[in-house]
């Protein structure tokens, strides 16, 4: 989702196929053998993890240019490092506890929310974090706390301490950004015509 809001809010346009992990083509391994997504293959390269492709677009876009400051790059980049790998961690083992070995789920929860609640007073006033326009952190993690929600979402919304996380996430999802990335598409099969995203609306 978030490699797709960068390219859709940097308008740059390419060919997507959707396809499923339970039935992964040929092509999509031959290419990046982890058979993870997303993946963008470029004339000189192959991307194959969602934040190096959001710095992709930002290296050769305008996107967010001159939106924050110096210190709020800083704040960024350690924020998206603590969710890219320590919030993701435990998100993964909460929500699909099922996948692991002796996990406890209400361990797992509570490390993500005291995350959630480290970075609740850095969040300023205004629809994103850094105020009232979008930026790289905004479309970085607010996928997985997304997901973190969807686990149990009744119990999400009664946690107090995280109000401006919870402020900031329901924006998110009832953002045209949210909901033009969340199109569903067809499953790509071999042979079938182009399609493109982003799709201009």
């Amino acid at each position: 989702m978030r490699a797709r809001m960068a390219l859709k809010l940097a308008n740059i346009q390419c060919e997507l196929r959707e396809v499923r992990l339970s039935n992964k083509p040929e092509h999509m391994l031959k290419v990046s053998p982890k058979g993870t997504v997303p993946i963008l293959i470029l004339e000189d390269k192959v991307i194959d993890e969602s934040i190096d492709i959001i710095n992709w677009v930002l290296d050769n876009s305008n996107l967010f240019k001159d939106n924050i400051n110096s210190k709020q790059i800083e704040l960024t980049e350690n924020i998206i490092t603590t969710f890219d790998n320590k919030f993701k961690h435990h998100l993964d083992r909460y929500k699909y506890s099922i996948r692991y070995e002796n996990v406890d789920e209400e361990f797992h929860r509570t490390e993500c929310l005291k995350i959630l609640k480290d970075i609740e007073n850095k969040i300023c006033d205004g629809d994103w974090f850094f105020g009232d326009k979008l930026n790289k952190l905004d479309i970085s993690i607010l996928p997985f706390i997304r997901q973190y929600r969807i686990a149990n979402p009744k119990w999400f919304d009664s946690q107090q301490g995280i109000f401006r996380v919870q402020k900031l996430l329901k924006h998110f999802l009832d953002s045209k950004l949210f909901k033009d990335v969340m199109y569903k598409y067809e499953e790509w099969k071999t042979g079938d015509e182009p399609v493109y995203f982003p799709i201009n609306k």
